[in-house]
């Protein structure tokens, strides 16, 4: 059984943090990668996973009710 998080609480947590800083971290290299040159169909799959995992994360606080 998962703890009961306020929104604030969840963003503080260890977990959630180091999600949400891989996501952004892996959506940075993306671009940092293809250094200005065109995206390839690979790169686009990889920002569509890093943006994934990054709503992912935002829709897990939004869920949360407020007190």
């Amino acid at each position: 059984m998962e703890p009961v998080y306020t929104r604030l609480g969840k963003m503080k947590s260890i977990p959630w943090l180091g999600q949400t800083l891989a996501s952004l971290c892996w959506i940075i290299s993306v671009f940092v990668y293809t250094n200005g040159t065109e995206m390839s169909t690979a790169d686009w799959l990889q920002l569509a996973a890093a943006s994934c995992w990054m709503i992912s994360n935002i829709a897990s606080i939004i869920e949360i009710k407020s007190t």
